[in-house]
């Protein structure tokens, strides 16, 4: 794992994934080449579902990576929106746009003469769960009715 933020994803994810009773397994991606050969593996495995974490290099992968999950049917849950805008199945993450918006008031209060060390750390607060139902049809993935209802926003 290249990117310093993975291993304490990663343990948090197996972590959750033995509390519900199930093994995560890591596909380790390295570079464009290597995403392939994870889909690979992952079908080679026998994998149900993926897991795609934040990562630049995810980020610059978009569409190949959820073009891959629709060709093999695994069902992906990826950490942003654009993975969903370009045929991805669902996320569930943090709000980006909001992020922003609450770095921009940082921003302001650095301006009007507080000292950055002296600001709060913030933790993200907003979160958004988007389901893509036409993603869903591709794999012939049946998403539950509760899960729909809980969602922010469904793409039919």
């Amino acid at each position: 794992m290249s990117n310093a933020v993975s291993p304490p994803q990663w343990e948090e994810t197996k972590t959750a994934a033995r509390s519900l009773g199930s093994e995560a397994e890591l596909l380790d991606v390295r570079s464009r080449d290597d995403v392939g050969r994870a889909f690979e593996t992952a079908i080679e495995r026998h994998v149900d579902a993926l897991l795609v974490a934040f990562d630049g290099l995810f980020q610059a992968n978009t569409r190949m990576i959820v073009e891959l999950a629709a060709r093999n049917r695994l069902p992906a849950i990826y950490v942003g929106r654009e993975f969903i805008e370009v045929g991805g199945l669902m996320t569930y993450g943090v709000n980006f746009p909001h992020l922003y918006f609450r770095a921009a008031t940082y921003v302001d209060k650095i301006f009007r003469g507080a000292k950055p060390a002296d600001l709060p750390v913030e933790q993200p607060t907003k979160f958004e769960l988007i389901i893509n139902l036409k993603a869903a049809k591709v794999i012939g993935l049946e998403v539950p009715p509760m899960l729909l209802a809980r969602a922010d926003e469904v793409i039919e």
